[in-house]
């Protein structure tokens, strides 16, 4: 058996996120379709992370075991031929045996995208959050540094999030503005799930001015979702990189 390893783009607009559901449309089960028809196998991939209905990703990361011959550029070249506009392939590759794309992974990286303007855009309502009033991004930048490094992110979990283990730790978070455009990254070796939204929810409320930067370290010791902002909506969010 191969072991393939896919690096994946796509819009998640139109998807009701990666995982396989019985009736909606996701990204694993329209990539499992197409790679199915091609190996004549029935193949499961198993990804990197799995990202909500609406959540984007620069660089998803996947792999599945297939018994057949095809070469990994032929593939890549048929599978892109077959696939929506909307989901690209940009590598296939032959990995070791026992490689797994969720357990190997030593590091995440997601970008949240902010629109700040007095009107919204055509062109990024599916791709950024729209805040009409700017935000105090000193202030979200001060929030930050109690963010960082090995912390129970409890508080930001989601209810029903099956994750064993709410430790986790973030080596890096950032803003950048860009005009009218603000983007945040977080890196960290794991996230549960919506954490990167809820901890974007909550920064955007101390970037209004309704909680002081340091409130971020009582909301923390509290490991109590009730005490953090609300969810950030999807369409801002991007899986960017994920390191091995």
């Amino acid at each position: 058996m191969r072991n393939l390893k896919l690096s994946i783009a796509y819009d998640g607009t139109n998807y009701r996120g990666w995982q396989v559901q019985p009736r909606d449309k996701t990204i694993q089960g329209t990539l499992e379709e197409k790679l199915s028809k091609i190996t004549g196998e029935s193949v499961r991939l198993q990804a990197a992370g799995r990202t909500d209905a609406g959540v984007h990703a620069l660089k998803q990361v996947a792999n599945f075991t297939t018994a057949h011959h095809i070469p990994a550029p032929s593939l890549l070249k048929a599978l892109n031929s077959m696939l929506p506009d909307d989901i690209v392939i940009n590598d296939i590759a032959e990995v070791e045996p026992d490689f797994q794309a969720r357990y190997w992974a030593k590091s995440k990286k997601y970008i949240y995208r902010f629109l700040q303007q007095p009107y919204p855009s055509p062109f990024e309502r599916r791709y950024a959050w729209y805040i009409r009033k700017p935000l105090n991004i000193e202030q979200m930048r001060q929030a930050t540094k109690y963010l960082l490094g090995e912390q129970h992110f409890g508080s930001f979990q989601a209810a029903g999030c099956s994750a064993r283990n709410p430790v986790k730790t973030i080596y890096q978070l950032d803003f950048q503005e860009n005009c009218q455009l603000l983007s945040f990254t977080v890196k960290a070796d794991g996230f549960l799930r919506h954490m990167v939204r809820n901890i974007v929810g909550t920064l955007v409320e101390v970037g209004r001015g309704k909680l002081p930067p340091a409130e971020l370290q009582t909301i923390l010791a509290a490991q109590d979702r009730t005490q953090a902002g609300p969810t950030a909506p999807p369409q801002g969010l991007f899986m960017a990189e994920v390191e091995y």
